[in-house]
């Protein structure tokens, strides 16, 4: 098409003037409709590894740590010693001639970062004020090859850096397939508080030792960042490669052990009717005590004979391995059933102090709905057991296996087990960088939540809608960080909100404004494509766009990567030709840097409601929009998004109500409006009927709101420009400045 902008300069100098003016005005809205709905969100394009659609690229790759681990448990000392074989896979494109290694437990050192960070006042992260200087003990470090079916051990060169431990290869790696095997013999004394994720309980029947970052573990190497190498400072969780795991334990004979996956030997390590109850729980669709309460002090409910006892576990296709040992637990079990057909078990392993049914006598049922109802909704769950720990960490969460607050009852420990258990989706199946973006687990996970509390048992700990509205000034606050920030590069008072609450409702909205079956949809494309990979941030946003069909770069930008507010405003209102029966004309406006879809729901005098939706799209060139509502009555009132589905920093000017604010009497314009010619200069001149309003434009130029002085005249001060109506309205002189020109109507 072409443009003519052919204008005389006199005339251009008049448009520049005008829009310069109005510009210097502080304008009531923020709102830049570029800014929000600009072109190239993605700064880099699809590549062999990562699709543009959002699914792994035809060359995907990621790295493989399998695990064999011995260890035995001091429980006077508090104290774990292993040994651990570890075999790495580089299924990279590159050379390897160093392993990195993290050292999580040596963020318990006196000396490390982690303890640096905390503040005076304290925090949840560290050993929260115990006088203890702990960390791994590294006793050696080999390389173990494989010749002539003999192995041999060599020891390696390693430097332990913090939380990191950086292993020196004899010989590089290959790329694309080669492995070695490093055998790393270590040992700890577990901080009684470790960080909230694991720890030392004391009770009346003994210690319960729930253990997590206890063995050094492989960082993870990826085509985005390579060796992801950042330190264990307690706020940032994990980022794991993924492996099999085979674990033996051995700890005192008066103990249960319970571990990610399943344990292989159970005859050996239970009695004989514990065996039975084991067996009857496999097929239980409710709870079966497999020791009670009553049998904790009872020598008979564990094997007699020895002083010791080894418990062998294994798990597949798992990043972690955690575990809890106790004298003092109960156990109790019952079957969950997977869609596919399969079996799992849900188990609970706690103290008397925690029993009853209106506490931890319910875990197990619990569990078990848990993992039933996101096997359903999103994928299935992988493992061969679900266990729940009473332990004193507020909630943490491991492959298989999760440790819960041995206070908790009813609805909180409902919460805190659903929402655990909630991490095996997040990200123990969908493998996402926890140390740098907390917010693609915790408010992921937070999501899902939300829709198992509705369904539990009939909705027995069903919360109500979030009030966005009212949650909105925190959600946005100014002074925060982005969703996208680290975790330990936030302030620690923020995480709740940035990586749980934030993200979390934003996929709420998200699901409204896509539908509940296209959001479910896109939202289930994604865990199956990056089932126990690595996504990156793009591969959640491009598969949500491209699954559902939206270009959603407007909520990813204002939500996730910046902290905009949302501001909707009703401006007036008014009747098609001053008459109720030809339907109202409301103006509304988009005031802050946040768009937002329009939920409009308007009340009749006569009680008749009425509701309209309008998408996004209306803000995409526009900073104000008029629409009609399809009244044929005089309107009571006019609100934007009753049911506060939607975050609003001004509630109050989202209503609008006739006894309050009233109708605006307008104009009839039609017999002014037309274009206009004149023999001064060569400048066309429109004049229309928008909004009740006189508008002047010329060709090329921005349209000019006019305001009604009576008596046919007109004026746009901010340009010093005015037109007087002839008497018989069929021209006008239009002044801007000193200089006049004569106009008439075309005929």
């Amino acid at each position: 098409m072409k443009l003519n902008f052919k204008t005389p300069l006199m005339v251009g100098l008049l448009w520049v003037t005008a829009t310069m003016s109005a510009q210097q005005q502080r304008p009531e809205s923020v709102y830049d409709y570029n800014e929000a709905f600009g072109n190239n969100f993605y700064t880099k394009n699809g590549t062999d590894t990562r699709s543009a659609s959002g699914q792994p690229g035809p060359k995907y790759w990621q790295n493989r740590a399998d695990y064999v681990i011995t260890a035995s448990l001091n429980a006077d000392k508090k104290e774990i010693s292993g040994s651990e074989v570890v075999t790495y896979t580089n299924n990279s494109p590159d050379k390897l001639g160093f392993l990195w290694l993290n050292l999580d437990q040596n963020l318990f050192k006196k000396d490390s970062r982690g303890n640096a960070v905390i503040p005076l006042k304290g925090s949840r992260n560290g050993a929260k004020g115990q006088d203890f200087d702990g960390g791994f003990t590294i006793k050696s470090v080999k390389v173990v090859t494989t010749a002539g079916g003999k192995s041999s051990e060599k020891e390696a060169k390693f430097t332990i850096t913090d939380t990191r431990m950086q292993v020196q290869l004899p010989q590089a790696m290959a790329a694309a397939g080669a492995v070695v095997k490093l055998k790393i013999d270590f040992s700890f004394v577990s901080p009684d508080y470790g960080s909230d994720r694991m720890g030392v309980l004391e009770t009346k029947n003994g210690r319960i030792f729930t253990m997590a970052q206890w063995y050094p573990r492989m960082c993870v190497y990826d085509d985005v960042r390579g060796w992801n190498t950042l330190p264990y400072q307690g706020a940032g969780e994990f980022y794991l490669e993924y492996g099999d795991f085979d674990v033996t334990i051995t700890t005192p004979a008066n103990h249960i052990v319970v571990g990610s996956g399943e344990l292989q030997n159970p005859a050996e390590v239970y009695t004989t009717e514990q065996m039975k109850r084991w067996n009857t729980a496999k097929n239980s669709e409710s709870t079966v005590m497999i020791r009670t309460a009553d049998e904790i002090t009872s020598a008979s409910s564990r094997p007699a004979g020895k002083s010791t006892l080894t418990w062998k576990f294994k798990i597949k296709n798992s990043r972690d391995f955690s575990w809890a040992s106790s004298p003092a637990f109960i156990i109790d079990a019952a079957r969950i059933n997977l869609p596919s057909g399969k079996k799992s078990l849900a188990i609970s392993a706690y103290p008397v102090e925690s029993s009853g049914q209106d506490a931890w006598g319910r875990s197990t049922e619990y569990t078990k709905a848990s993992i039933e109802n996101y096997s359903k909704r999103w994928y299935e769950y992988p493992y061969p057991a679900a266990t729940n720990v009473a332990g004193n960490e507020g909630g943490m969460e491991y492959p298989g296996i999760v440790f819960c607050g041995w206070e908790s009852k009813g609805a909180d420990l409902w919460g805190v087990t659903d929402h655990e258990f909630g991490h095996i989706w997040f990200p123990m199946i969908v493998g996402s960088n926890e140390r740098l973006f907390a917010w693609m687990d915790e408010g992921f996970n937070t999501f899902i939540n939300t829709l198992s509390s509705q369904d539990f048992n009939k909705g027995e700990y069903r919360q109500p809608n979030d009030d966005m509205q009212a949650a909105a000034s925190m959600l946005m606050n100014p002074d925060m960080e982005p969703v996208m920030a680290a975790p330990d590069n936030l302030a620690e008072d923020n995480l709740g909100i940035l990586a749980y609450y934030k993200p979390g409702s934003g996929l709420t909205m998200l699901r409204h404004i896509l539908g509940e079956e296209r959001f479910d949809f896109a939202f289930r494309t994604y865990i199956e494509r990056w089932a126990f990979k690595h996504p990156q941030p793009d591969d959640f946003f491009r598969t949500m766009e491209n699954v559902s069909g939206e270009d959603l770069g407007w909520l990813w930008r204002g939500w996730f990567y910046n902290n905009w507010m949302a501001d909707q405003a009703i401006k007036k209102v008014r009747y098609e030709k001053n008459n109720p029966a030809n339907g109202a004309i409301v103006s509304i406006a988009t005031l802050e840097k946040l768009p937002m879809p329009v939920i409009v729901e308007y009340t009749t005098v006569s009680g008749k409601k009425g509701r309209m939706n309008l998408p996004v799209e209306i803000w995409k060139r526009n900073t104000n929009w008029t629409f009609k509502l399809p009244s044929t009555e005089e309107l009571a009132t006019i609100t934007l998004d009753p049911e506060h589905i939607f975050p609003d920093i001004n509630g109050e000017n989202n209503v609008w109500s006739l006894k309050k604010d009233g109708i605006t009497k307008t104009k009839d314009y039609s017999a002014l409006t037309g274009n206009y010619s004149s023999e001064l200069i060569p400048l066309k001149i429109v004049l229309g009927d928008e909004d009740g309003s006189l508008t002047l434009s010329a060709q090329g130029q921005p349209t000019i709101p006019l305001v009604d002085k009576d008596n046919g005249l007109f004026t746009f001060d901010q340009a010093e420009l005015s037109i007087q109506f002839t008497e018989d309205k069929q021209g006008f002189v239009l002044t801007v400045g000193k200089q006049s020109f004569g106009y008439t109507k075309d005929k």
